[in-house]
């Protein structure tokens, strides 16, 4: 029996990138898969047709997770549903490189709001509805750790996820519900400049890049039983560009 089988996974921004690897490990696994998006139904009915060649369950769901009110209705809807949350993946990101004093309030509050606001909320409506022994993965960024000009907002917005993970792990610990931040590194995805693809592979002791299948199968690993002891972490998944 996969490890998965029976359970429902939410991955926000599961269209393509990191989201669509891990989506697609998640229904390898056996879970029935709810691949978020905001505004590409195309590449998300194309992530779900994927998934149930291979025989897997998977349903695309649109929502816009810079909104309170859509992030909450997502895992409302996947809850009345399918009768029942498991997995929850915050995983919808939009990168800026800009420095600060270039960088306008309009900008800097669609980061929060898609970074911090939407996913604090999407947490706190999936923490009524999770089973226990359930998981809530944040993804972040390796950046928040290492000294990185020119993308403050970004940095700021994605740091407020990680310690939303630590306060929330302690919060959801006596249902066994483990709340762990997986960092990814430099991964080869549609955000990956040229310049960015360089300094990745020049920092990385593996001379390398990651791809979203390494990062996937890290968050497969920590929604699996065998990670029942890991909480409030958050786990750096560069190939060592931050040790």
């Amino acid at each position: 029996m996969a490890l998965l089988t029976g359970k429902v996974a939410i991955v926000t921004g599961a269209s393509s990138g990191i989201g669509r690897a891990i989506a697609e490990r998640f229904a390898e696994d056996g879970a029935l898969v709810v691949v978020n998006h905001s505004k590409s139904p195309e590449k998300a009915q194309q992530v779900v047709i994927g998934i149930q060649a291979k025989g897997g369950k998977a349903l695309a769901f649109p929502a816009d997770m810079s909104r309170v009110s859509e992030a909450r209705r997502l895992v409302r809807e996947t809850v009345a549903q399918f009768g029942r949350l498991d997995i929850l993946v915050n995983n919808a990101g939009k990168f800026m490189p800009k420095p600060m004093a270039e960088t306008t309030e309009e900008e800097f509050d669609l980061l929060m709001a898609l970074h911090a606001k939407g996913p604090y909320f999407a947490m706190q409506e999936a923490a009524q509805a999770l089973k226990d022994g359930g998981r809530i993965i944040n993804i972040s960024t390796c950046a928040t750790r290492m000294s990185f000009p020119g993308a403050t907002a970004y940095l700021g917005s994605k740091a407020a996820l990680e310690q939303y993970t630590k306060g929330l792990a302690h919060e959801l610990a006596p249902r066994g519900i483990t709340v762990n931040t997986v960092s990814p590194g430099f991964t080869e995805t549609g955000m990956m400049t040229e310049s960015y693809r360089q300094m990745g592979v020049e920092l990385s002791p593996l001379k390398r890049l990651g791809l979203p299948q390494d990062i996937a199968d890290v968050v497969a690993f920590l929604v699996s039983e065998q990670a029942r002891w890991l909480t409030g972490q958050t786990i750096q998944v560069g190939g060592g560009v931050v040790m």
